[in-house]
């Protein structure tokens, strides 16, 4: 495992076998922190990642990757490395293969210090990966996730910024497409669809009201109708009206109930 002989942009890594590029790595900066030391830039701007690690432990074959870098400059850690491993799926789903990032561990003296699984960084086969940040904190999403908490992974707390990978089907020794790690639903994509739905359970209850009014209005004109109200008295006196005779006189009776009184009184005056 050699480094290519032409060399690649600043603080990008590729590992070859067989004279071909079999994995590519880029970050833009390494931040480590071991408790609550002050945090470790491996990657600061007079320092070019090509040239301060060595890639000699890491291999790659068609079914998984391993890309190890080991730090030649790292003030007070030594014998620091970082490991990565790569391997290849198939998903029937998709009808094809992808890689997934299983782990990335912390390695002093070859001795493993810190394991990160990971669950959600994995790219098609014939893509590469990127994503601002691959971390294991939580404020960038917390990607690495520490294996397990009886060991010392806890201890530890490891940022990628600008973080791109690459293990297998590699092309001219360049990264392919990028699959990023943003996702659709973002926080702006969320809070756009909050406020569509907000707006869709407004429209339908306006919707709901102006359905509600248009039945009172059916039910108001039915209830003004000439056969639910009773005739007015001045108006329509001589229609509710019925001729009653007797004794030779003549008096009338109104049909309804509420000039029954009024009658009875008539038809008495007249009879004396």
């Amino acid at each position: 495992m050699t480094h290519e002989s032409d060399r690649p942009p600043q603080s990008t890594v590729n590992v070859t076998k067989n004279g071909q590029t079999c994995i590519l790595f880029g970050v833009k900066r390494i931040i480590i922190r071991f408790k609550d030391q002050t945090q470790l830039d491996l990657t600061n701007a007079n320092f070019s990642l090509y040239d301060n690690v060595d890639v000699g432990d890491s291999n790659c074959n068609e079914e998984n990757s391993t890309l190890t870098l080991k730090f030649l400059k790292v003030g007070h850690f030594k014998g620091l490395a970082l490991r990565f491993v790569l391997v290849k799926s198939y998903y029937k789903l998709s009808v094809q293969n992808w890689y997934k990032l299983q782990s990335v561990q912390i390695l002093l003296n070859h001795s493993v210090q810190a394991t990160f699984s990971t669950s959600r960084i994995f790219a098609p086969i014939s893509y590469s990966y990127h994503c601002q940040h691959v971390s294991s904190l939580h404020k960038y999403d917390a990607l690495l996730v520490p294996s397990s908490a009886e060991n010392s992974s806890r201890l530890w707390d490891v940022t990628f910024q600008d973080f791109q990978i690459q293990g297998f089907l590699i092309e001219a020794g360049e990264f392919a497409y990028a699959k990023d790690c943003s996702t659709y639903f973002s926080p702006a994509i969320l809070m756009g669809l909050v406020m569509s739905l907000i707006l869709l359970l407004v429209l339908a209850y306006a919707l709901h009201m102006l359905i509600h009014l248009k039945s009172m209005d059916r039910h108001y004109q039915r209830k003004c109708s000439a056969t639910y109200f009773p005739k007015m008295k001045d108006n329509y006196l001589e229609d509710e009206r019925e001729p009653l005779r007797g004794n030779g006189q003549e008096c009338y009776e109104l049909r309804q109930p509420e000039y029954c009184r009024l009658s009875i009184q008539q038809f008495a005056s007249v009879s004396h």
